[in-house]
């Protein structure tokens, strides 16, 4: 069975990349990645599921998930870093009115990635179209194969007037959604708010309220699949903020970017579906999260600028202990940070983050495990990180290989996954700048507490992403 499976796949992927070969149509072509595909959070362009903060001031313009009781989610699939765009704001005015609906002083841009996905998997996963980590074997003896389509997303952007006082800073937001909510059946998906915000900003600041990524490890693995490694190493989520940040233009090959928020302590969502020993509420306090970086080197067309950040939260949860309903708890919850980007040529590049800190279930660390759930219901510690490299063939050929990995300390678990590993390597195509054919491969190692500890799977994966 397993011979014949692995067969249609590579089958498929012999008859589909000849194809993809021809070179469209004069016009379909661009040099490097085409900017639709990285424009994501903010009104300029954060990558849309690459990076939930960039260490750039962001231009003066607009424009991979859902765990047991968690707020489901993912980003698209981050595709290959690539060289810095640059425009006017005559040009990006000009490109915006072929898209954008006027309302007064306001511009509305909508947008939206069709997104659908073929997998098969040596044994099972949660959650099967996207792996988070890998069944106990005595729960995964099989293989599984899913085709999927909640990951398509809709949204807009919205460009108001400036703000005179605040250094004619530019007004915006943007509202974004997904069809990885809670369902029923997989073909109904639930609608998943991403982001809802709304901004001010210039060259020099930006400031931020709504929801959107966290300020604390801001970027992804080049991985396709939607839950971009969360549980597997990579840790931030999106959550409810108020958010500045400074833009510190020292030089022409200095940056410094200061980011800081006030963030929303999303409840525990690592708890058992069935009779837990305990529930959880927000604190009397913000979650703080903070994040400074620099970006070094000349920055402009055809720069490589090299980004380095360290970043940092901390906060508290409150439990309420079923045998004691008002008698509550609490749990601190932290992680120090560090982020790199290095574009080493125009073609090759390496990225990587590294992270240690406690009760990271939100923060999608830890295995998804912030707090034992046994008496005294200690916090759960953990580490992790990945590295990530990437290289582009041509100007449509694109490719990442990496590893990710998280490694909770084992005495704090009573019961429950103490290793969670992968790697990955993929190849994605450029059909038209907002066409997008990929496949990968990962391979996942979960261990478990107690008897049954290793549990690895194979995972092969399909992208199609058409975006407008």
């Amino acid at each position: 069975m397993k011979a014949r499976v692995v067969g249609g796949l590579l089958l498929i992927i012999v008859s589909v990349v000849p194809a993809l070969a021809f070179e469209p149509p004069e016009g379909d072509g661009f040099a490097g990645r085409s900017p639709f595909w990285q424009s994501d959070t903010t009104m300029g362009g954060d990558p849309l599921g690459l990076a939930q903060a960039s260490a750039v001031a962001p231009a003066p313009v607009p424009g991979s998930e859902t765990a047991p009781m968690l707020p489901p989610d993912a980003s698209p699939g981050p595709l290959p870093p690539a060289p810095d765009e640059y425009f006017t704001l005559d040009e990006l005015k000009a490109e915006m009115k072929k898209l954008a609906w006027t309302k007064g002083d306001f511009t509305i841009t909508p947008y939206g990635i069709l997104w659908g996905n073929m997998t098969w998997e040596t044994s099972r996963s949660v959650y099967g179209d996207y792996v988070l980590y890998v069944a106990r074997p005595k729960d995964n003896d099989n293989e599984a194969f899913d085709v999927d389509g909640k990951s398509t997303r809709l949204g807009f952007d919205v460009l108001g007037p400036k703000v005179c006082f605040f250094g004619e800073a530019q007004t915006g937001g943007k509202v974004e959604v997904d069809f990885q909510g809670s369902f029923v059946t997989e073909n109904k998906g639930g609608l998943l708010l991403r982001h809802a915000y709304v901004e001010m900003k210039n060259d020099e600041y930006r400031l931020l309220a709504g929801q959107t990524w966290d300020v604390i490890s801001p970027l992804n693995p080049g991985v396709l699949f939607y839950s971009v490694g969360w549980f597997g190493g990579n840790i931030g989520y999106r959550r409810a903020q108020v958010r500045g940040e400074r833009f510190m233009d020292l030089s022409d090959n200095l940056l410094i970017t200061a980011q800081g928020s006030l963030s929303e302590d999303l409840l525990t969502d690592s708890l058992p579906a069935v009779a837990p020993p305990f529930s959880s509420d927000h604190s009397g306090w913000p979650v703080l999260e903070g994040r400074l970086a620099a970006t070094l080197g000349p920055r402009g067309p055809g720069c490589r600028p090299i980004e380095v950040g360290v970043s940092s939260h901390i906060g508290d949860t409150i439990l309420f202990l079923a045998a004691a309903p008002n008698d509550g708890i609490s749990r601190r919850t932290w992680s120090l940070n560090t982020d790199i980007r290095v574009p080493i040529t125009s073609r090759f590049g390496v990225q990587a983050e590294l992270w240690t800190g406690e009760n990271l279930a939100t923060y999608f660390g830890g295995i998804g495990q912030g707090v034992n759930l046994a008496a005294p219901y200690n916090t759960i510690r953990s580490r992790g990180g990945w590295v990530d490299v990437w290289y582009d063939w041509t100007e449509r050929w694109h490719s990442h290989v990496g590893y990710s990995i998280d490694d909770p300390i084992d005495s704090d678990i009573t019961s429950g996954r103490v290793y969670n590993s992968f790697l990955f390597a993929n190849v994605s195509y450029d059909v038209t700048k907002k066409f997008l054919l990929g496949f990968e491969f990962t391979s996942w190692r979960t261990l478990w507490k107690g008897p049954d500890v290793n549990a690895p799977d194979q995972h092969f994966d399909f992208v199609a992403k058409y975006g407008f």
